[in-house]
C-alpha cells in the first residue's frame, strides 16, 4: 500500500457514532478504514459518471 497521509475532516457526531457502531460489530477495524472505503467507493461512481458523460452521443445527432 503507498504512503499514507492524514486529512483532517469534520463530521457530524452522528455519522461519527455510526462509524463507531460498525467499529464496534467488527464491520470495519477503524474509523478511517470506513472513510477511505467511502471515498473509494465516491472516487468509483464519479468518475464513471464523467466517463459516461463524456462518452454520450452529442445532441446534434439527437436532434
Amino acid at each position: 500500500m503507498s504512503r499514507m497521509k492524514i486529512v483532517s475532516v469534520q463530521l457530524p457526531q452522528g455519522l461519527i457514532n455510526a462509524m463507531d457502531q460498525l467499529v464496534r460489530k467488527g464491520v470495519y477495524p477503524s474509523r478511517s478504514e470506513i472513510i477511505r472505503e467511502a471515498v473509494r467507493e465516491l472516487l468509483k461512481k464519479e468518475l464513471y459518471a464523467l466517463e459516461t458523460e463524456e462518452r454520450s452521443t452529442p445532441e446534434y445527432i439527437l436532434k
